[in-house]
């Protein structure tokens, strides 16, 4: 019996952040939309009908008047709803294809392989049952290896009038014109950087790429640009991702929605920073052993006296008691407040984390108690059932004041059983 052909897919979805306010707002669906930073900062994301009014990155501050004029619609990032659509596009995901890798929060590479019959309509199928129950657009590129399969994407979204958004690139043929008509700087993985590197060698399309001796791109440049070039000249050397290793660094860390002059605030920021950091710690089944915390002022207002200061805390023992952390954590705020500054924003940095089993405790050193270890179980269960924050500690504030600025925010509609539709019957 033979082996089949890697057959790899990936499913992307478009322009996410703004398809998702356009779900439960069929009123803007020819309406230009923007999703704004944490503190309705910067563009993040637009739709395609946006892109000619602005680009990605630019201060709202500076442009809300002229996205006015146009008809422009600007949203506040709603990370809530976000996440719980981009859960109900996997899960559908998954249960069409053999194997899934989740690689964003808005795409996923599947395994296609041994599937028999027109790849191309199973794309068209995977994209109109999303489309049917979420109500987000997709693209879908089909290829023998990761590396094409991401050029198929990005050549059915580029060529949607003529694709239909799906693309599928097993055919030589296919695969051939797409790569003479991909500049190389397209190309998944390679930056502006490396682009410049390769069309000093001549190298400016996607086939040029494919047809450029592979060893000689590693002994120039590294294994990663080798492995591209062999992945579009067919070759696969990327298979379906297991799972990530754990976290070497954990950071939580936000602007504040208005400057603070006073510490019991940035106290509770920092407490509440520690708490999101911890819930993560422990997601990956790691103990931390040192703390930096850091505060700072706005650094861009000419107006404003400058202040940036950080702590590094050292845990008596490897832990994930976020008890024992925020103690840490907010004693060290005590050590970097200034009165007489304009607080902007603090952040909480995990470092030294291990696995348990990882390090030998010293005979006469203190290990986290194993009453801590079922405390946070029951903390972390809790919370998981009814709610992030549900259960926390006293000095994490439900609704703080200092809280980013979200005043566009979109409602929660799919976790927030007070913000859901009511449809009234006749």
């Amino acid at each position: 019996m033979t082996t089949p052909e890697p057959v790899f897919a990936l499913i992307d979805c478009n322009s996410f952040y703004a398809s998702c306010e356009r779900v439960f707002r069929p009123d803007l669906a020819r309406t230009p939309i923007v999703v704004l930073s944490n503190n309705d900062g910067c563009v993040i994301a637009r739709s395609y009908d946006a892109k000619p009014f602005v680009k990605m990155g630019q201060p709202y501050f500076q442009i809300k008047d002229h996205l006015r004029r146009n008809g422009v619609v600007a949203f506040s990032s709603n990370y809530a709803l976000y996440g719980d659509m981009s859960e109900r596009v996997m899960t559908i995901i998954e249960t069409m294809v053999p194997a899934l890798e989740v690689y964003s929060i808005d795409e996923a590479f599947a395994d296609l392989t041994g599937i028999p019959g027109d790849l191309t309509a199973f794309g068209r199928n995977i994209r109109a049952t999303i489309f049917k129950h979420t109500g987000i657009p997709v693209g879908v590129g089909i290829a023998r290896t990761k590396t094409l399969a991401k050029l198929a994407n990005h050549t059915a979204k580029r060529l949607i009038d003529q694709t239909g958004g799906v693309v599928d690139l097993c055919d030589q043929f296919k695969c051939d014109w797409t790569l003479r008509n991909t500049e190389v700087g397209e190309v998944w993985g390679v930056g502006k950087r490396m682009k410049a590197h390769l069309e000093v060698m001549g190298i400016k399309t996607a086939m040029d790429l494919a047809k450029a001796d592979a060893w000689t791109l590693r002994q120039k440049f590294s294994v990663v640009i080798e492995k591209t070039a062999r992945e579009l000249a067919g070759i696969p050397c990327l298979e379906l991702g297991e799972a990530d290793p754990p976290k070497q660094e954990i950071c939580c860390s936000r602007m504040f929605g208005n400057r603070l002059t006073d510490i019991e605030p940035i106290k509770e920021a920092v407490a509440t920073y520690t708490q999101r950091a911890a819930e993560k710690l422990r997601a990956q089944n790691s103990l931390c052993k040192k703390i930096r915390v850091s505060i700072r002022t706005g650094m861009f207002n000419p107006e404003e006296a400058k202040y940036a200061n950080g702590a590094l805390v050292e845990l008596p023992y490897p832990t994930n008691d976020v008890r024992l952390m925020t103690k840490a954590a907010t004693e060290a705020v005590n050590r970097l407040f200034r009165p007489g500054f304009k607080y902007s924003k603090a952040e909480v940095l995990f470092l030294d984390l291990r696995q348990p089993g990882e390090y030998t405790d010293d005979l006469f050193a203190h290990s986290q108690p194993a009453v801590a270890d079922k405390v946070m179980g029951v903390l972390d269960e809790i919370n998981g059932r009814w709610g992030r924050g549900v259960l926390r500690l006293a000095s994490v504030p439900a609704a703080p004041g200092w809280a980013m600025r979200r005043d566009l925010m979109s409602r929660s509609y799919t976790t927030k059983i007070d913000q859901l539709w009511t449809v009234k019957a006749r």
